[in-house]
């Protein structure tokens, strides 16, 4: 199997202009679309959370459909990747 198709589930802070803006259910919308499962949600010091779990290739164009808002402004993403969860379906807030 690619590099690229290898399922794989991240974990993801995002700093800058990410609440108030759209951004969690800009985020479900694109997971959805693409097939990819996980959540995503605020923290109180203003950052979202999110995990994601796809293809790399997928988690790639998540990123690049969320960022195309005008109101989304991502200054800082803090990646990991974590274990898979083998049984997870859907994609939420």
């Amino acid at each position: 199997m690619e590099k690229s198709q290898q399922i794989v589930r991240r974990h993801m802070r995002f700093t800058g202009r990410v609440q108030g803006v759209g951004f969690r259910y800009r985020a479900s919308y694109a997971a959805r679309g693409l097939g990819v499962t996980g959540w995503v949600r605020n923290e109180s010091d203003g950052s979202v959370e999110m995990e994601a779990q796809g293809t790399r290739e997928q988690l790639d164009r998540l990123l690049v459909m969320i960022n195309r808002s005008e109101y989304i402004v991502i200054d800082r993403i803090e990646t990991q990747e974590i274990p898979i969860r083998e049984h997870e379906t859907g994609f939420r807030v």
